[in-house]
């Protein structure tokens, strides 16, 4: 009665809904998820428990993937809070201070970082938030800006990155072409991804913010002040607290800067190593093939060893300093944790209920109407951002419309509106997912920059339907030109024309 119909995205919207209004993210999904099971079970009560808990909770935390996911998240947790216990983290924070001096140049630091971890899109956000938050910090940046930044590198990054988990992603829903080929030459064409980062560095550039996101701001600033000021009374007073347990005074910026290579080049080797590179497989190939998943777990528990080995060999942190540190990491992943096990929760209802199922049916609908052809790219935007809004996931969304565009062309790689009708799969799916509560990837970024998580999603949501709005727009312009050196330009174009109307309109408001 339920599936396959407009009810099966009744849970997710209920989810999402809630948290935007109560700003309250637990509650909020598990009462999406009550819901979800009461339409999966017809309203019956024993039904709705066996789809909430045997059939939701349990399976998705006994799923691999999921499980491993989580365990990268628990030993990240623990390497960044060693790095803090021996000071790495607060010597780079001096250091930084020292060498970047301005706030626009740590938010560039930290957007350029974000572009150059391109691997994946999980490690991009917790990683780049270790490392930059004793920067932002500094330089009072709020952890909802931070927090933006993370998030806006993260999926748009990785998805015009051809080595990345998310082009081995793409390439695997692609039947009866080559995946990596067409991947490739839908990079020109998504518009979101590009035009988010070229929004990012506009407003960085130009010291400017707007909507949640510049009070914000403001409060970090005041919040900065006053904590400043009881700061210098105390130390009148004498009175300054000290942290417990005590950060280690030997640290030096090598113990956070060893940790994170160590981490990203054990973590490639990690996601190569489960993909053949070393039984033969070319280093693209092994990408592609590689299990993102089991290659952090890998990657990660080595850096966790070597990063404790380094700590006691150069006497900055006992061994039992190192593994007080560990459970210590471990408690501060815990909202992460419980958010994505509820994410996730919820999404396998939206899976029972065919949300998926139903929206690839209006696709299908809307691509067998040649009157609309033109238009195409621009409706699988709009369908692909809804879908992956509603359900948290890209490659969920990649999953069902790629198939289905790819269908419709037949596979003919010379079709320049098919390669663009596929970016735009693409850019909606990562649009979605950028604007969702429910996201993986929203709920990394807001770990990584340890920032309330509804509070990153409302600070953010008005910035990503700005791009999603010139995006839709020169996905409209492409369906008709179909050239990417056309309207890539005019689209990076229209977003710096739209931020400095914003820019104006704001200064207008501030002066009335």
């Amino acid at each position: 009665m339920f599936t396959n119909t407009f009810w099966s995205l009744v849970p997710a919207i209920i989810a999402i809904g809630l948290a935007l209004i109560t700003k309250e993210v637990y509650s909020s999904l598990f009462i999406g998820i009550i819901a979800g099971g009461l339409l999966c079970s017809g309203f019956s009560f024993s039904g709705m428990l066996q789809q909430v808990f045997p059939d939701g909770m349990i399976a998705q935390l006994s799923d691999g993937w999921n499980v491993g996911i989580l365990i990268f998240l628990v030993v990240l947790g623990s390497i960044v809070m060693i790095m803090n216990r021996a000071g790495g983290s607060a010597a780079f924070g001096k250091w930084s201070v020292e060498h970047v001096k301005t706030k626009m140049g740590a938010q560039l630091a930290t957007i350029l970082l974000g572009v150059l971890i391109f691997i994946d899109d999980y490690f991009n956000c917790l990683t780049v938030g270790s490392v930059m938050r004793p920067l932002t910090d500094k330089h009072k940046i709020s952890r909802e800006k931070l927090a933006y930044l993370i998030d806006a590198t993260a999926a748009p990054v990785c998805i015009i990155a051809p080595i990345s988990s998310w082009a081995a992603a793409v390439t695997g829903f692609v039947d009866g072409a080559n995946g990596l080929t067409l991947f490739v030459r839908a990079i020109p064409y998504n518009f979101y991804a590009f035009l988010t980062i070229v929004m990012m560095i506009t407003l960085t550039v130009r010291d400017m913010d707007f909507g949640p996101m510049k009070l914000a701001e403001l409060n970090k600033k005041l919040q900065d002040d006053n904590t400043n000021e009881k700061k210098e009374q105390a130390s009148i007073t004498g009175a300054e607290e000290q942290p417990n347990p005590p950060v280690s005074n030997k640290g030096k910026v090598i113990h956070l800067v060893l940790p994170i290579v160590t981490l990203i080049v054990t973590c490639v080797i990690g996601m190569i190593y489960t993909g053949g590179f070393f039984e033969g497989e070319s280093f693209v190939d092994a990408f592609s093939n590689s299990d993102a998943s089991v290659g952090l777990v890998y990657g990660s528990v080595t850096a966790l060893v070597i990063t404790m080995i380094f700590m006691i060999a150069t006497k900055v942190l006992s061994f039992k300093e190192c593994m007080n540190a560990v459970p210590e990491g471990f408690v501060s992943m815990v909202p992460a944790i419980l958010i994505l096990t509820f994410a996730w929760t919820l999404k396998s209802m939206t899976d029972v209920l065919g949300a998926k199922e139903y929206v690839a049916g209006i696709v299908e609908n809307v691509a067998g109407n040649h009157a609309l052809m033109s238009m195409l790219p621009a409706i699988v935007f709009v369908v692909g951002t809804f879908l992956a809004f509603a359900t948290g996931t890209s490659w969920g969304t990649f999953g069902i419309l790629i198939p289905i565009v790819v269908n419709v062309f037949g596979a003919d790689l010379n079709n320049e509106l098919m390669i663009i009708a596929i970016s735009a799969c693409m850019a909606g799916a990562v649009c979605g997912d950028h604007c969702s509560p429910i996201s993986d990837t929203t709920i990394m970024a807001s770990a990584g920059a340890q920032c309330n998580h509804i509070g990153h999603v409302s600070t953010q949501l008005p910035y990503a339907l700005t791009a999603a709005a010139v995006s839709f727009v020169a996905y409209i312009i492409s369906g008709f030109v179909r050239n990417w050196f056309i309207c890539l330009p005019i689209g990076i174009v229209m977003m710096v024309v739209t931020i400095l109307v914003i820019g104006r309109v704001e200064a207008v408001r501030k002066s009335a």
